[in-house]
């Protein structure tokens, strides 16, 4: 098919690079353009369509589409608009009427209320049936209550939230195992019937997806059959760990199965339009694996390749990994960078398993990547190589110097990420007493906080408050508001439990620090009001379901939680409360899509604090977009334009360092300093992780790259990064060398060293429409 709309995006450019390439690709510039070009495309099919079948993603990638499909259509008429569509290559002249649209749901978590507000039911619902204003007559829809036998419901069938699918072939083993065979049963039959209804309509004619951790495509997760149909399945860990949040954590998402279409459901229209679209760096090798691998159960994706009318819509950071366009890149440029050429070198280098210095103009002619560098003329293969060698070890040496007589400050977008992303750089500066430190959150991370870890930590302050130990620290006015230095006290209390490893201390410290979180909250110091707030607390986390939206209280008190965390941290070593802020930005809401930070809202918290400290230097978390959580990208933004704001006020030089942690890593090649790290300083990042953040031990919110907390990923990845330079260098640099810190070294943090203005080049500026917010 035809599309204007895509012409218009390719600008030129080729839609496919046969013979890597086994599907045909469209590539923006960012995030946000990624929801223009998808809503445009789907606009353009409609007006074709006008009562077709479409199949519309859930979850945070498609908030663009949305937003953009919603403000076009709102504004049809308007001329502004119409001069946007026209430009876009969409016909405004043409009607474009979604309410003869035919929906169909792509997929659902099993079993799950379809009245909590994080089932995909509620999210169609809300987003696509009213929002997209689709009449629901004609939409198809998931809904696990509708499946179940007169007078039950889903806690009488499912009363743990489990299901075991062994009983489709086992004999049931009680009267409860009867009842769930049957509802099982007829589960199976349901979703034969929706396959049915499906090919009945003539297929989806209109499908657009995400891509998961795994290369999943709704929930067809590695391993699907290419052939499968609508169908109730298990789904990875990947998969788990991706939907965790949603669900209110790991513990809740490992009980969960799902309800999801197959691949051949997708493809039964021969001529069906099917869209997968991918933003961020972070999805590279999975889009690459998916667009260049010939059709195998290992990557889902691969089954659209038949369809002719397939394509992947990506951002560049999401394509950066397709080799044919890579190479496509460096053959078409004027000029090509250092960076470029010595990532190219180091993946050369790691592929052949050989120093750089050994390598050979026939190892450089063996790759497509570095044969094309050749043909730039990039020069001679041993001066390029001794270049390179001498980049990488100035990059350690970089590492391994102290900034002097610095003012630092350390910001973080939630209350681990120096300690996952830099820690053994804040440790080695801590150290030199002519430097000061400060370390600002910038959201209160509540997100982060299981109902279940709260009603342990409300039914330990109960316990704490029958104490005679609490009634003497009582009498003695130690939770008096006004008293707020004896906030540190709780923090040395808890560390000396550490040290004594005695668990009695370290609970002592966190109920004492509860007290006075719920204190601040309810503004009633007395013990009896505030066990009635505990009382009515234990009540919450006990009957809300996990995932539940919390009211804004709720919120507080998780983010409280996360702070004192915090504070435990940065008291191992020594700092006090006063040294760690919390910023708490209105923008961080917990709402699937939140708002963009605004200049009137989250600007001054950042802007006054730059005032207060007068850094030299800042450390920042530097994700790109869509990369990663997008509160990262989002404190990105807002804190480059305080630092805009801040540079006007008092023309201040600053230093920046950005990091990155376990959610997206630098390549080596843009990377300023190498850190290194030692077996102790490893043993130091996971024993403090461990002790600090009481409410991540437990890893309820976890990486779909590791089953198991932040540190052991964290320690994962700084490994991988020194075996990366091992290679490039050979073992005999590290065995060898004259530093026995070098000689220690088993990790690396990398950072990246810039300038004000080369900070400002990697934030997008804050919109000015929602400046007024």
């Amino acid at each position: 098919m035809r599309s204007r709309v895509e012409e218009i995006a390719l600008a030129g450019r080729p839609l496919r690079y046969p013979p890597t390439e086994k599907v045909d690709v469209v590539i923006v510039d960012s995030f946000p353009a990624l929801g223009t070009l998808a809503a445009l495309r789907f606009i353009e099919w409609v007006q074709a369509n006008p009562e077709g079948v479409i199949s519309l993603p859930t979850g945070k990638t498609p908030e663009f589409f949305i937003k953009e499909v919603t403000r076009l259509i709102a504004g049809w008429k308007r001329k502004p608009i119409q001069s946007e569509l026209a430009a876009g290559g969409i016909d405004p002249a043409v009607p474009c009427s979604l309410r003869g649209l035919r929906f169909v749901q792509i997929d659902e978590f099993y079993p799950i209320d379809p009245q909590q507000h994080n089932s995909f039911y509620h999210y169609v619902s809300r987003y696509y049936l009213e929002g997209f204003k689709l009449d629901p007559r004609r939409a198809m829809l998931i809904d696990a209550t509708r499946m179940l036998p007169p007078g039950k419901t889903l806690a009488d069938v499912w009363p743990e939230d489990e299901v075991d699918l062994s009983l489709r072939y086992r004999m049931a083993a009680s009267k409860q195992e009867q009842l769930q065979r049957d509802v099982i049963q007829h589960v199976d039959e349901w979703c034969t019937e929706y396959e049915e209804r499906i090919r009945a309509m003539g297929g989806i004619g209109f499908f657009l997806g995400g891509i998961g951790p795994d290369g999943h495509i709704g929930f067809n997760v590695r391993g699907s059959d290419p052939f499968s149909t609508t169908r109730l399945t298990e789904v990875n860990y990947e998969t788990q760990a991706a939907a965790a949040t949603e669900l209110g954590g790991i513990e809740v998402a490992r009980r969960r199965l799902v309800i999801t279409i197959g691949l051949s459901t997708i493809t039964y229209q021969r001529d069906c339009t099917a869209i997968v679209i991918a933003a961020g760096e972070a999805k590279a090798n999975i889009v690459r694996d998916a667009i260049q691998n010939e059709r195998h159960v290992r990557y889902p994706a691969t089954a659209l390749h038949e369809l002719a009318n397939a394509r992947f819509y990506l951002t560049q950071g999401a394509a950066k990994k397709l080799d044919a366009r890579r190479i496509a890149a460096v053959a078409t440029s004027d000029t090509v960078t250092a960076a470029n050429v010595e990532q190219a070198v180091i993946e050369l280098s790691v592929m052949l398993r050989k120093p750089i210095d050994a390598l050979t103009k026939s190892d450089f002619r063996k790759n497509p990547m570095t044969s094309a560098l050749l043909d730039k003329g990039i020069g001679d293969v041993s001066q390029v190589c001794a270049r390179i060698s001498a980049s990488l070890r100035d990059k350690i040496v970089a590492g391994t110097t102290l900034i002097h007589d610095a003012t630092f400050l350390h910001t973080e977008p939630h209350h681990d990420d120096l300690m996952l992303g830099c820690l053994p750089f804040i440790v080695r500066h801590i150290r030199d007493h002519s430097t000061q430190h400060t370390f600002a959150t910038l959201t209160s991370g509540f997100t982060a906080v299981t109902n279940h870890f709260m009603l342990e930590q409300c039914d330990k302050l109960l316990a704490f408050m029958d104490t005679p130990l609490f009634a003497t620290l009582y009498a003695a006015g130690t939770f008096d508001p006004n008293h707020a230095s004896l906030r540190n006290g709780d923090v040395w209390h808890y560390l000396d439990g550490v040290a004594a490893a005695r668990r009695t201390m370290q609970d002592e410290g966190e109920s004492r620090r509860l007290y006075r979180n719920i204190v601040e909250l309810f503004g009633d110091s007395g013990k009896d009001d505030v066990a009635d707030h505990v009382e009515e607390l234990v009540d919450y986390f006990e009957s809300a379901y996990p995932g539940k939206k919390d009211a804004e209280h709720i919120q507080r008190l998780k983010g409280m939680c996360r702070e004192w965390e915090a504070e435990c941290l940065w008291g191992y070593f020594g700092w006090k409360g006063e040294s760690v802020r919390h910023l708490r930005l209105g923008f961080y809401t917990g709402d699937i899509f939140p708002d963009e930070p605004t200049r009137d809202r989250d600007i001054p918290p950042i802007t006054n604090l730059l005032r207060e400290v007068k850094p030299t230097v800042v450390t920042l978390a530097l994700d790109p977009e869509a990369s990663g959580p997008d509160t990262h990208y989002k404190v990105l933004q807002a804190l480059t334009e305080s630092l805009k704001l801040y540079e006007q006020e008092t023309a201040a030089q600053i230093a920046i360092l950005g990091y990155r942690n376990v959610w997206y890593r630098f390549e080596p090649s843009d990377a300023d300093l190498f850190v290194p790290i030692s077996l102790n300083m490893l043993s130091l990042q996971h024993s403090a992780f461990m002790n600090a953040f009481a409410s991540q031990r437990e890893a309820s919110f976890p990486s779909p790259e590791h089953d198991g907390p932040f540190s052991e990923l964290a320690q994962k990845i700084q490994v991988e990064q020194y075996q990366t330079i091992k290679t490039c260098l050979g073992r005999e640099f590290f065995d060898d060398h004259p530093s026995a810190l070098i000689r220690a070294t088993r990790g690396f943090a990398f950072l990246k060293r810039m300038n004000l203005e080369e900070l400002y080049r990697h934030s997008r500026q804050l919109k000015r429409s929602t400046e007024q917010a």
